[in-house]
């Protein structure tokens, strides 16, 4: 079978922003915990002729949309502190490996944050499939990754007099994606 052969049976989904969540928590002054999203995502999902684990999964997220229900704090993220959107506007993942079944499988992939690239694995599941009132079919799964995010180069922090910091170094990654199939 040519190469030609197995993409034309590969099937395409795209992420649907509007029903796909992209969110993240982490330790505030060691107290308590912060949670936080980024409203625009973009990206595909590509599966084999049959089965509903990806072979594929590349998707973007704007670092000018995060979210934490206060805007200084945002302000702050998106500033030379943290994130710097100015220099590093979008944050990207790209899959290398996939292994497992629909209930349960390992995304393998290049997380790319603040111009730095390492490898991630995001735990994740299938939870089923429909069809929208439109006739669209749709998917969705939910996945979960812990990283340190001064491995990507987001080094701000502030020592507390009461001894700890003000931003814990753990960020867990929390992902609910609904795609929808591309003809």
């Amino acid at each position: 079978m040519s190469i030609t052969e197995t993409s034309a049976q590969t099937r395409t989904y795209a992420l649907d922003p509007a029903h796909s969540s992209v969110a993240f928590v982490v330790r505030h002054m060691m107290i308590a915990k912060v949670r936080g999203h980024f409203n625009t995502v973009s990206g595909t999902i590509e599966l084999p002729p049959a089965g509903h684990v990806p072979a594929r999964i590349q998707a973007s997220v704007d670092v000018a949309s995060i979210d934490t229900r206060e805007p200084q704090r945002d302000g702050h993220l998106k500033s030379p502190d943290f994130f710097d959107a100015e220099t590093y506007p979008q944050l990207t993942f790209r899959s290398a490996r996939i292994a497992g079944a629909e209930e349960s499988f390992r995304i393998f992939g290049d997380l790319t944050i603040h111009g730095t690239t390492r490898e991630v694995v995001f735990e994740a599941a299938f939870e089923g499939t429909g069809t929208d009132p439109w006739g669209n079919e749709r998917l969705g799964y939910e996945a979960r990754a812990t990283i340190n995010r001064k491995d990507f180069g987001l080094n701000w922090n502030q020592a507390l007099e009461t001894g700890g910091v003000l931003v814990g170094d753990e960020v867990r990654i929390e992902l609910s994606i609904e795609a929808i199939a591309q003809s």
